[in-house]
């Protein structure tokens, strides 16, 4: 494939990296073999001062590495069920990533499908952040790895970024992310999902579900009625 994508393309704003990644090549090569994926659906975290991000509230153990170079892997484990792959930009100490959140397995297909068993398509391999990570055999052994270091096993390769006709809409879309709730809401404020339009790899858009605080019973509270 084409060659490794230098620091200085992370080393930019979160939003345009997020858009630039579209049609990039994540590669992770492994003992197993090699699993390559085509980006196709990507979101946007600000650090420190975005409510959704893993960065919010300052630098701990597990985030430290959002503070650091550009360049490198987030990897962190999601409800304690599956791992999802950031990849850090911007300068130093600004803590911004990039989710990656679907694309297309277009080398390594058999490997891919021996890691996601459940995957009934070809199609559903890497359609999600937690089966991209999956398909590409990435766990917390892989944050803070170097993309850009020589020799790197997990490197994201130029590819093709995503073109249609003039006379055709624009392929990369803008909306609000997956599942994540801020002040105000994050769909108006925050509308940093990018994904290519008409891709059957794009993952489906669930909104964040609202939380609720299980009610507390006080002495004000009259007694429970029994049923009769």
């Amino acid at each position: 494939m084409s060659a490794p994508l230098e620091r200085s393309f992370f080393d930019r704003p979160v939003l345009d990296v997020a858009a630039d990644l579209l049609g990039r090549v994540v590669e992770h090569r492994t003992p197993a073999g090699a699993v390559a994926v085509r980006l196709t659906e990507v979101e946007a975290y600000a650090g420190p001062g975005d409510p959704g991000s893993h960065a919010a509230r300052g630098v701990t153990p597990r985030t430290a590495v959002m503070f650091g170079e550009p360049g490198h892997a987030y990897v962190y484990f999601s409800y304690g069920v599956h791992w999802c792959a950031n990849l850090v930009c911007g300068p130093s100490g600004t803590a911004s990533a990039v989710l990656l959140r679907g694309g297309e397995v277009v080398d390594g297909v058999e490997l891919a499908r021996s890691r996601r068993p459940a995957a009934r398509r070809d199609v559903d391999l890497a359609r999600g952040p937690a089966r991209l990570a999956a398909a590409l055999g990435l766990t917390g052994a892989d944050t803070g790895a170097d993309l850009c270091a020589p020799g790197a096993a997990l490197r994201v390769l130029a590819g093709a970024a995503p073109s249609v006709p003039a006379a055709q809409s624009p392929p990369v879309r803008w909306g609000p992310r997956v599942g994540v709730s801020g002040p105000g809401g994050d769909g108006g404020r925050y509308p940093w999902r990018a994904w290519v339009e008409g891709e059957p790899t794009v993952s489906p858009y669930r909104a964040a579900a609202p939380r609720r605080r299980p009610a507390r019973s006080t002495p004000l509270d009259p007694p429970p009625k029994e049923l009769s």
